[in-house]
């Protein structure tokens, strides 16, 4: 635990643009931080020391406290355990590994060594999910479906390691939707998937998935990330009272049209004040489903192969 109940001293490790758009604001207005150290191959963060690795990072910076995990999923699993094992708090960013049985492994390992570990579904503290969990929990559900849609030459550029094996491709972002929907829906279950992989990439740049609910509730989810236009971060379900729309990747609700919930997103900071939280209370919070989920659609899903979308 943090000494003297005094700010966590906090390292980030990966200073790519997650890193810059979020956690360094996040962590800048919250008093429960001091950033102290950053490590990372190409990125600096002005004004604290900047390594070139987590262990230079650790050696470096004794007092070191807790770290958050930006680099890519493939990664994450070496750099946690590392932390873990030096007995520091670790903030795991989604997806928290590139499978599920290294992020159990990384649960054993934060008991062992009493420290806590944070399993980050930034996209769950979007302003409008708890009350469509709460309209959802006052409604019989008669169907729902999700729709992910987004391009991502616009929000993706030039990150060649999202189309790499275990990149995960169309579900890094679909993967925000499953944890918006495994927080608010009943448990379901993948019956059906369909990935198309560019004939050129290793990881899918569409899936077309259908699930059922432990009450045998029908639900589809369709993913895309050629998305021109608008872009489509809705799940919807149909219920006795009404038809729900959660948009905006979780900021706005509307029952039958009606808004009834439309906020700015803040979800960087909730999440760093639930990691917080988690620190205090000396416990972990991880949560496996969403990733279980794209772990079972590649298990289960046809491999659709579709043209080559860019060289």
């Amino acid at each position: 635990m943090p000494s003297n109940n005094g700010p966590i001293k906090l390292g980030i490790v990966g200073v790519g643009k997650i890193v810059r758009d979020q956690h360094l604001p996040a962590v800048a207005k919250d008093a429960d931080y001091r950033l102290i150290a950053a490590a990372s191959r190409h990125g600096k963060v002005d004004g604290i020391p900047n390594l070139p690795t987590i262990e230079a990072m650790i050696d470096a910076v004794p007092d070191l406290e807790a770290v958050s995990l930006c680099m890519p999923p493939q990664f994450r699993y070496d750099a946690a355990r590392t932390a873990l094992m030096a007995k520091k708090h670790v903030f795991l960013e989604k997806p928290p590994g590139a499978t599920v049985s290294e992020v159990e492994d990384l649960k054993r390992l934060a008991a062992a060594n009493g420290v806590s570990l944070f399993a980050s579904w930034h996209s769950r503290y979007a302003p409008a999910v708890e009350a469509a969990r709460a309209f959802l929990a006052s409604a019989r559900v008669n169907s729902a479906a999700i729709v992910w849609k987004e391009d991502v030459r616009r929000w993706h550029p030039n990150q060649d390691w999202i189309w790499a094996a275990g990149g995960f491709g169309v579900f890094d972002p679909g993967i925000n939707a499953l944890s918006i929907a495994t927080h608010i829906l009943p448990a379901m279950f993948i019956t059906s998937a369909v990935l198309d992989f560019p004939e050129n990439r290793a990881s899918p740049v569409a899936a077309h998935v259908t699930f059922r609910t432990s009450d045998g509730l029908p639900v589809t989810m369709e993913l895309d990330w050629l998305q021109t236009g608008p872009q489509s971060w809705d799940i919807l379900a149909d219920t006795d009272k009404g038809k729900m729309v959660l948009s905006g990747g979780g900021t706005r609700l509307a029952i039958d049209g009606k808004v009834v919930n439309d906020e700015p997103e803040a979800e960087y900071p909730q999440l760093y004040r639930r990691f917080a939280e988690v620190v205090r209370d000396g416990v972990s919070d991880v949560d496996l489903a969403p990733l279980q989920h794209v772990a079972d659609a590649f298990m289960l899903g046809k491999r659709n192969v579709v043209e080559a979308f860019f060289d």
